[in-house]
Formats: C-alpha cells, sequence, structure tokens
C-alpha cells in the first residue's frame, strides 16, 4: 500500500523547517498521515483562539516566582463578544478600570510611577500567555537586575494579567498605572504549526489613543521559534534605548543583534 504514496522530491528541505512541505502525493490527495497531522494542527488553533485563560492560576504562577501581580479585563464580557468586537478587547471594563485607577494612586503617593509595567494578555492565543509569559518576565528580570547591581535600577510595576485582551488595552492599563513603558506580552494569532505563540509590544508613554507606528514588536516568542533567552536580550536592549530616547516605535531601531556573541565575527566573514 506504501508503493501508493508518491515520494516528494523536496524531502530532504523539511530538515531545516516546520513548513508543511514535501508532503507526498496518494493519488489526487495527501498521504494519510500528513492529512491527519494538518488536520489537527487546525484543531489546536482554534482551540487556541476559544480556550479561556485562567487568570487566576497564572496570577499564582507569577507571585509563586516573585512577581506582585494585578488582575484586568477588558469591555468584552466573554470570548464570543471579544472575537466579535475588537474594539471591545481595547478598552478596559468598568470595573477594572476603576480598580487599576486606584492602584494608581496607591502606587503613587508622592512617588514617581513605574518605569515599566508588564501586562499578560491571551490576545489569540490563551496557550501563549499561560505557557510562555512567565519563563520570559524571569529572563528579563535577570537583565533589569543586572541594571539594578550596576547602578541603572527599574521601578517595575506589578504585573498585570489581562483577560480578553487586545494590545492596545495594555495603553489604558501603563497610562492608570502612571508607567513611563508598556510591554504587553499577548498571545498571537496561531498558525498552523504555532498555537502558542507570543507577542511582545513595547509602548512609550502609553495612553488611550496610541496607534502601531509608536509600538516596537517582538513576534514569535516560544522555545520553537524566538527562545526566551533571544526575546529577553531583545526586549532589554529596546527597554534600555526607549528610556535613553524617550520613545518606542518608527524611531526606535533593533540593533539588539549586533550585540550578540560572534556578531562582529560574522559580519567580518560576510564582507570577506
Amino acid at each position: 500500500m506504501s508503493d501508493a504514496v508518491e515520494k516528494n522530491p523536496w524531502a530532504g528541505l523539511k530538515a531545516f523547517t516546520n513548513a508543511r512541505i514535501a508532503l507526498g502525493r496518494a493519488g489526487n490527495g495527501l498521504p494519510t498521515a500528513p492529512l491527519l497531522a494538518f488536520n489537527l494542527s487546525h484543531a489546536q488553533a482554534r482551540d487556541a483562539v476559544h480556550q479561556p485563560l485562567d487568570a487566576e492560576a497564572l496570577r499564582r504562577e507569577l507571585e509563586g516566582a516573585g512577581f506582585a501581580t494585578l488582575g484586568a479585563a477588558s469591555a468584552a464580557p466573554d470570548r464570543d463578544h471579544y472575537l466579535r468586537r475588537p474594539d471591545l478587547g481595547r478598552r478596559l471594563s468598568d470595573e477594572s478600570r476603576a480598580a487599576l485607577a486606584d492602584a494608581g494612586r496607591a502606587g503613587h503617593e508622592g512617588k514617581e510611577g513605574p518605569d515599566i509595567v508588564f501586562v499578560v494578555g491571551d490576545g489569540l492565543s490563551a496557550f501563549a500567555a499561560a505557557k510562555q509569559a512567565l519563563p520570559l518576565l524571569q529572563a528579563v528580570r535577570e537583565r533589569l537586575d543586572a541594571d539594578a547591581a550596576a547602578g541603572r535600577g527599574w521601578r517595575v510595576g506589578p504585573v498585570v494579567v489581562a483577560r480578553q485582551a487586545r494590545v492596545a488595552l495594555g495603553d489604558e492599563i501603563g497610562e492608570l498605572l502612571g508607567a513611563k513603558l508598556v510591554a504587553m506580552l499577548i498571545g498571537e494569532r496561531p498558525g498552523l504549526s504555532s498555537p502558542d505563540s507570543l507577542g511582545v509590544y513595547l509602548t512609550w508613554a502609553p495612553k488611550v489613543g496610541c496607534h502601531d507606528a509608536m509600538r516596537n514588536c517582538i513576534s514569535n516568542v516560544r522555545p520553537e521559534g524566538l527562545p526566551y533567552e533571544g526575546a529577553a536580550h531583545k526586549l532589554h536592549y529596546l527597554l534600555t534605548h526607549a528610556r535613553r530616547l524617550g520613545l518606542t516605535g518608527v524611531g526606535l531601531k533593533d540593533d539588539s543583534d549586533a550585540l550578540l556573541p560572534g556578531a562582529h565575527e560574522a559580519e567580518r566573514i560576510e564582507s570577506v
């Protein structure tokens, strides 16, 4: 029966990519194994979109790792509204707005607001938020602690875990908490090989009405994509230079790869 499957001459390239190439052919269709694998990936992507975030469990994990947390929710009352009304996911519910405003006032009391607030949002993949956010935050914290030891300390606000969140929800959260920077860690739209990919959106002077040209984005954070250490390196670079320049977005370029070990040697080889 296996002789009915025609092999693809590109099969050797499969070792270099997760893309669906060189699947073979059985008559006019796919062989059974890759067809079943496609159906499984499609189901995982759908589950990632519809699965609710267990915000309380994530907050317990974060607090167990030493992070202070706050909870928040967008104006979308449930997942159906969130998916059908993107605008509701970009603004806080009345209850969350009042609670964060109180937290912002209590946190100030004559002091400056935090330099950075991290927000973890479910976005279009609660799987990503639940799986990738804590390891990334731990990797970033190591770098911020090193800055503090070198006299370049950061005032870090509580991690806000937000349900039914779109990227722009971080702007209102950062504004209410008086943050100079907000980093939104949010589940990205699932692909057929990446149902748990996390994106990071960094915005200077967050406030309601910020647009995408005012942000920097780090995408595909997951062990199979951009690993935690690599993402933390990029995020720390962007945080450092955003604070130095007082901006994010199109005016802030990500040149972090130039600081990686061996980067200059690679440039020298390429120039030969």
